[in-house]
């Protein structure tokens, strides 16, 4: 069972469409996910549309349209304006995508089959795929462990957010299951290692910053490969 959620506020700033782009696209695929934050977003895009279609907001705006003058209303004629526009929505059947990192199949989440991703970069049992999202200083990866792999101690100089898409890996947190939503920030260190292998996207503001032995000494690299 999924234990781990985007934050109240995180879930608002998404319904109202306030995320940067890489985060947007972490809190849909775990919406997708998870049956209890689907309930969440339900009923928060039901208060956003009720605050913007309320009866009153309705009765008493309007608009004078710029080329003729003539008033619009913002109940019935509003949605005649949007609907009259077939540009203004392109429908599309979201076709399944499968993506296959060392002999390992995975279906992606429906957010990301039609963003790109670059080549799978290996280093040992970690093999990263940069997700083609502009979204400045925010990077967006696929991340693959393979089994028995680790990454090691290392906490954040930015943020961090895991969302495990299939498999499983643990920390000194607990252990965590598809749809798990993990948020870590330069108060977390940790230690994720994985027995069976796991496929994560994940979002970073910055580099990470290896805390013990020789995984240090990437450390005056971390703003390259992060």
């Amino acid at each position: 069972m999924i234990k781990h959620h985007p934050s109240e506020t995180l879930l608002a700033q998404y319904c109202s469409a306030q995320l940067p782009a890489s985060l947007s696209v972490a809190v849909s695929i775990h919406v997708d996910m998870c049956p209890v934050c689907q309930a969440k977003v339900a009923q928060l895009e039901a208060e956003n549309a009720k605050e913007v279609f309320s009866e009153s907001q309705l009765s008493s705006s309007t608009v004078k349209n710029s080329h003729d003058t003539e008033e619009v209303d913002f109940g019935t004629d509003l949605l005649n304006l949007i609907t009259a526009d077939p540009s203004i929505d392109e429908v599309y059947e979201v076709e399944p995508v499968t993506i296959q990192v060392n002999e390992h199949n995975y279906e992606l989440p429906r957010a990301l089959t039609r963003i790109s991703h670059g080549r799978f970069t290996q280093v040992g049992k970690l093999a990263r795929s940069r997700v083609a999202i502009d979204d400045g200083p925010l990077r967006s990866s696929l991340l693959h462990i393979g089994a028995g792999g680790e990454i090691p101690e290392h906490t954040h100089t930015g943020f961090e957010v895991t969302l495990l898409l299939d498999g499983e890996f643990s920390d000194e947190e607990g252990s965590y299951v598809p749809g798990d939503f993990i948020w870590q920030d330069g108060s977390h260190q940790h230690t994720p290692l994985t027995k069976n292998g796991c496929l994560c996207f994940t979002v970073v503001s910055s580099a990470l910053h290896f805390n013990k032995g020789l995984s240090k000494l990437l450390n005056p690299i971390g703003n390259l490969i992060y």
